[in-house]
């Protein structure tokens, strides 16, 4: 008891600390403290209680005190007390690491189930972006009696990767309130399966009756299952099915094909539908001619939100507009209403004949900012308008920011890059005209982050200040490079927006490097190929030098695919073998926008998208405002 009071006594000394220090106009500190906060950070990361109370002690004068009190009670925070964080979270309410705190808790409180706590705190929870407190809210919800079956449909079937242990935890929880079906229980299992998760999908298989080793076998070995077939009742017929989509995804069709014809007469019309659902998403993905005939086959199945998407892509690809409408009238609402399969069902009931039907979706989505929205643009009005920029902010609005951006400017100026967008996207949040998001994008700009004044625009909601938005820095450098190569300047500068947001020392997960996110060993090998003699793996992240290697494979891309801009972007994302072979499976040839939403890998399918979105808003900075994305995207042809 007297060291829980002794640690809430240590914690109230340090809230009191805070004597409007982080509200001052500078944060001065000296290289000896950041190097203590530093290590105070990786002390809460390791959960080394000790370490961070030594070094908590001694930045007492350091003049950020919300954040060690929080890296002094991260360090330790499963042996906290309620009073301890209730005490942090009401002297630092309302501020950025008050909510990341929040967030802590929220997982602690859902895990040993204290639903009192919970349902007062998550109310206050301003980020919300947590998929496990989500998953503990819909159990807090089932806890009170009330049916949570279609929230945990969308809440899992788009975010079963993030959910974890916290999805098992939900769903035990609605098994036990009988709210969870035999055939819920086994399409959540499937799920976890189809996203890589094979524990967690044993575990739910038991929700509906299953064995944990069983699901494990038929994951492990599904090619004993195949053989041997469904077996006489439900629960070996869901076995055979984690056995058919393994089987499936490995490219095994052709054996999963012959199994399930051989044995579908001891299925029921659903579970045959299933099978072949089963089958097709994967051949769907690998864009194979068949997998339009599989999903005809399993036209009823109850499938994952991933699977509908891919059913309707499979339509889109044959231009079976018919299908592409009956398809999308399947889907779940809520992905019914995303601007994607909004834009398409337009295209189709246009295809149809239904023109003023199709209008009425497009006007729907028109306004967005967006590829889609950009595409509807063009349908209702045979062109897009890019708006012209215009705006001035005076020097002491400048200036009033940034004492707001305070904390976000000296997490940059210390190199993180995490705490300091937590930090600065905070304070954007509580800013609720165009106005101050416009003077914060300004002050981005002023102090060297044009990824963040990129990101700030592209919050206005009426205002779209385009220069801001697009920018176009080291324009002498992507001119001359553009010239050379007879580039596309606007598509150029498109790419760089979505690659590095005109981070010069970007660095990716892989590797990639610099503006236009090079590989070293592209690099090298573009620069064998231009006759740059003097290159040397450190000069990768040279301005310069990177654009000049950037551009040059870009053109090569270009050069080999078509001269299609979709193609290229395609390539210049996932590798020039891969759109080349994307493109040999078509049909028949597609209009670019069908050719892009087929990309097999979500991040390329986004990508090219973007790209292109992007490069059609620069078109319009750099020349007339009226444009033409399904022109940029051109015609696809196998």
């Amino acid at each position: 008891m007297w060291k829980s009071f002794r640690n809430l006594l240590l914690l109230m000394m340090t809230f009191a600390m805070i004597s409007c220090a982080e509200a001052s106009r500078e944060l001065t500190t000296t290289p000896e403290q950041d190097e203590a906060f530093t290590q105070l950070r990786e002390a809460a990361r390791k959960n080394n209680p000790e370490k961070a109370a030594k070094l908590a002690d001694a930045l007492q004068d350091y003049p950020i005190p919300s954040y060690v009190a929080y890296y002094r009670l991260k360090s330790n925070l499963r042996n906290a007390t309620d009073a301890e964080i209730e005490g942090f979270l009401s002297h630092y309410d309302g501020t950025a690491i008050a909510d990341r705190l929040r967030n802590d808790w929220l997982l602690l409180l859902g895990e040993r189930q204290d639903w009192t706590l919970f349902d007062r705190e998550y109310p206050r929870f301003v980020v919300d972006d947590d998929v496990q407190v989500k998953c503990y809210a819909l159990m807090s919800k089932v806890a009170k009696g009330t049916n949570v079956v279609a929230e945990a449909k969308e809440l899992l079937g788009l975010n079963m990767k993030k959910a974890g242990d916290a999805a098992y935890s939900l769903l035990s929880a609605m098994a036990q309130q009988n709210q969870l079906s035999i055939d819920d229980a086994w399409y959540f299992s499937r799920l976890a399966a189809a996203t890589k998760q094979p524990n967690l999908a044993s575990r739910i298989a038991t929700l509906a009756g299953g064995s944990q080793d069983a699901v494990t076998r038929a994951l492990n070995n599904p090619e004993a299952f195949l053989s041997k077939g469904p077996g006489e009742d439900r629960t070996s017929h869901e076995y055979y099915f984690f056995a058919l989509g393994k089987v499936a995804a490995n490219k095994g069709r052709p054996q999963a094909v012959a199994s399930l014809n051989r044995f579908q007469d001891t299925l029921s019309s659903q579970e045959r539908a299933l099978g072949w659902s089963i089958i097709a998403v994967f051949s769907a993905i690998d864009l194979e001619p068949e997998a339009i005939d599989y999903w005809k086959k399993g036209n009823t199945a109850n499938i994952s939100p991933y699977a509908h998407e891919w059913r309707v892509r499979t339509a889109l690809r044959h231009e079976d507009w018919q299908r592409v409408l009956d398809w999308i009238a399947l889907m779940p609402d809520f992905l019914k209403r995303n601007p994607t399969w909004v834009y398409w069902k337009g295209r189709a009931l246009k295809a149809l004949g239904e023109r003023h039907d199709a209008n009425t979706l497009f006007r729907s989505i028109e306004k967005e900012r967006s590829f889609y929205g950009m595409l509807a643009e063009e349908e209702l009005n045979g062109w897009v308008v890019v708006p012209a920029s215009s705006y001035h902010v005076s020097n002491s609005e400048v200036e009033n920011m940034a004492e707001t951006m305070i904390l976000a400017r000296k997490f940059y100026a210390m190199n993180w890059q995490f705490e300091a967008v937590r930090e600065w996207n905070w304070q954007l949040r509580r800013m609720k005209e165009d106005r101050y998001l416009i003077i914060a994008a300004e002050l981005a700009q002023r102090i060297g982050r044009i990824d963040r004044m990129i990101n700030t625009s592209d919050r206005t909601k009426d205002t779209v200040v385009t220069s801001q938005r697009f920018p176009m820095p080291y324009r002498d450098y992507f001119e001359a490079a553009a010239e050379e190569l007879g580039l596309d300047l606007a598509w150029v500068y498109g790419l760089v927006r979505q690659e590095s947001r005109f981070v010069i020392v970007a660095r990716s997960n892989v590797g990639a490097q610099g503006l236009m996110q090079l590989m070293p060993s592209t690099a090298k090998y573009v620069a064998k190929r231009i006759g740059m003699t003097d290159y040397h793996g450190g000069k990768i992240t040279d301005m310069e030098t990177n654009i000049k290697l950037g551009s040059a494979y870009l053109e090569m891309m270009l050069s080999s695919l078509d001269n299609s801009q979709a193609m290229a972007s395609a390539g210049y994302n996932a590798g020039p073998g891969r759109p080349k072979r994307w493109k040999s499976t078509l049909p028949h040839a597609v209009e670019g926008a069908i050719f892009a939403e087929s990309i097999p890998f979500q991040e390329t399918r986004d990508y090219v998208k973007n790209v292109l979105y992007n490069a059609t808003c620069y078109a319009g900075e750099l020349g007339s405002h009226t444009q033409s994305l399904k022109k940029r995207l051109g015609t696809i042809a196998p």
